[in-house]
């Protein structure tokens, strides 16, 4: 009903009972009625924070994600050039300070590149945030998964399952269901069930009801709303702290694939185009750059196997995102590259 018939109806009953009272009962119908809108501006303003803050997550996330699945995918022309080399050594990998490095795995490489290219041909037509979801889950395990069910002609859409569809809705249901999470659709119902109900209580309510009872709701709509933003505020630190750890990532990881894109292409160069595949005739400087490449090789693989976010263990539960492994990841790629003299990731 319309506040001015409300109020029209107040003046009624204000004839029979006093001027007094009417007054008091449209004052108290004004104060529940700014505490409704006060409650619902707050609340509208909530949820464009955590749409903002979670649309900049999910970019950033998706083009992580998709930058790994480059990455992977390019590990298939590295193994087509290296296995031209003929008489080359074991290469047995790195280990020095924590810092370990995987031998080179020609095969392993092969299953993984295959299997990124299937994940990447997807992406096209894939929701927003599925390619985050690799990210968050992994890419090396995503490609691995993918390049198992490719042969049985699975979707990307059932892979987005895996995927965990949207990385950061998925996080806040426990993770990717194939993960034992409750994948995105748990997610949206958390947001949902602290969000959602404080909308339809704040634009629902109608005012046929005067006094103390009008008053009652407006100061429970208000509760509510408070309790929503509360978890909003959680959720909205929860998505920036891994955005922010993203970045981080992001940006040691370009530094490494710059340089190893430099290194692939040398190699290249000199095993294609030159024809020169005899490790024995290889300078000095040529074994290094090729010993330099298939550790690049090694690191970059080693980094997409990096979960940004993980598991609680609880579907009702917001995961935690990876900042520890993230972390270690970027100083193991700084101590690599200072320790071998190509370049620092400041």
């Amino acid at each position: 009903m319309p506040l001015p018939l409300i109020l029209g109806g107040v003046a009624t009953i204000a004839g029979a009972v006093g001027l007094g009272s009417a007054v008091h009962g449209g004052a108290k119908m004004k104060e529940a009625n700014d505490t409704m809108k006060l409650a619902d501006k707050r609340h509208k303003e909530n949820i464009a924070k955590f749409e903002k803050q979670n649309q900049e997550t999910t970019e950033a996330m998706d083009r992580l994600g998709e930058m790994e699945l480059v990455i992977l995918d390019s590990f298939k022309k590295f193994s087509d050039i290296f296995e031209r080399i003929q008489n080359r050594p074991e290469f047995k990998g790195y280990n020095k300070e924590n810092v370990d490095i995987p031998a080179y795995n020609g095969e392993e490489l092969k299953k993984v590149s295959v299997g990124a290219g299937v994940l990447l041909g997807g992406l096209g037509g894939a929701a927003v945030g599925t390619a985050g979801g690799f990210a968050a889950a992994g890419a090396t395990t995503a490609a691995v998964m993918a390049l198992g069910t490719a042969s049985t002609g699975t979707a990307i859409a059932s892979l987005s399952g895996v995927a965990a569809t949207n990385a950061t809705l998925a996080a806040l249901g426990g993770g990717a269901i194939a993960a034992g999470g409750g994948g995105m659709a748990l997610g949206t119902t958390i947001l949902g069930a602290t969000t959602l109900g404080v909308g339809l209580l704040v634009g629902g309510i109608i005012f046929n009801v005067t006094g103390s009872k009008l008053s009652d709701k407006a100061d429970e709509a208000y509760r509510q709303m408070e309790k929503a933003e509360r978890e909003i505020n959680k959720i909205c630190r929860y998505l920036k702290k891994l955005y922010d750890t993203e970045a981080a990532f992001e940006k040691a990881l370009k530094t490494l694939d710059r340089l190893y894109l430099r290194h692939l292409s040398k190699l290249g160069d000199l095993v294609v185009v030159s024809g020169k595949t005899d490790w024995n005739e290889f300078t000095d400087a040529e074994k290094k750059m090729t010993e330099n490449t298939v550790m690049l090789v090694g690191l970059l693989y080693s980094m997409c196997k990096v979960q940004l976010v993980r598991q609680t263990g609880s579907t009702a539960e917001t995961n935690v995102v990876n900042e520890q492994e993230v972390n270690q990841a970027i100083n193991n790629a700084e101590s690599f590259l200072e320790d071998s003299g190509l370049v620092t990731l400041v």
